[in-house]
């Protein structure tokens, strides 16, 4: 079987490619089959402090394998976009920062896979898009959901009703994107920077602070701050809290070993 995804590890930074160039790194049943067993493998990974999800060849991914699903019988296609749900709502749902690389061209199901991650870095050629009800569908993996969310509903129907594709700046502009730069080059190395950010700091405080976040938008204030103080209080008698205090004191950075 031809491995349509890889892992690279670059120190305590996972980094999952999408190989499938030749047909711009779209979302066939083989991939997303390979891509939910690296998220699975990616959620028990205690040591990964950051993910970062990118694409080989022209673009970061062009969304659904038309190709193939023009083949497909009507159940066939539920099962492949459910798969496709599956896949996007367990990178959602991984405990440390995920970011997503753009490049070129993030659509459909590319799109809603990257609004999935925490962070979204793209270089200033990226056009993005959920251009589904150009197909008479609608982006059915989390997309109508999260764009709204992130963006508010106004500025998610405008690019949903028209399928619009947007450039890397206006994304920006509108909040989609975290950050753009000149070139794809930079754009990563931007990415990289702040990962190793993340990396420096206590590992377990980070996913605890995701986890507060991520799950304190959807409850009132009341609860999320309830929420936040057991996430506070799971990481009292960690040792890398103790370390942090003597580092402190002694005036050096902490050694963090996520415990």
């Amino acid at each position: 079987m031809r491995m349509t995804i890889h892992i690279e590890r670059q120190g305590d930074v996972a980094h999952v490619v999408f190989a499938r160039p030749e047909a711009r790194n779209a979302l066939s049943v083989e991939m997303v089959g390979q891509l939910i067993e690296v998220t699975a493998e990616m959620a028990q990974d205690v040591k990964a402090r950051a993910v970062l999800f990118s694409g080989e060849g022209a673009g970061f991914c062009a969304g659904a394998d038309l190709k193939e699903r023009a083949t497909m019988e009507e159940d066939a296609v539920k099962r492949h976009v459910t798969l496709i749900r599956q896949a996007i709502r367990a990178i959602e749902q991984l405990p440390m920062p995920t970011i997503a690389l753009l490049h070129g061209f993030a659509f459909g199901g590319g799109l809603e896979l990257a609004l999935a991650c925490d962070l979204r870095f793209a270089a200033r050629d990226t056009l993005v898009g959920l251009t589904e009800t150009a197909l008479a569908i609608l982006p059915g993996a989390g997309g109508t959901q999260r764009l709204a969310r992130l963006i508010g509903p106004m500025h998610a129907k405008r690019l949903i009703f028209s399928a619009a594709r947007i450039d890397a700046t206006e994304a920006l502009q509108i909040g989609l994107l975290t950050d753009v730069a000149d070139t794809k080059e930079e754009a990563f190395a931007r990415a990289g920077e702040l990962t190793q950010q993340i990396a420096g700091n206590g590992p377990l405080a980070v996913r605890q602070a995701k986890w507060a976040i991520d799950q304190g938008l959807s409850v009132d204030l009341a609860k999320g701050l309830e929420l936040e103080w057991e996430a506070y209080q799971s990481l009292i008698p960690t040792s890398d809290r103790v370390e942090a205090l003597h580092a402190f004191r002694e005036k050096r950075k902490p050694q963090f070993e996520g415990r």
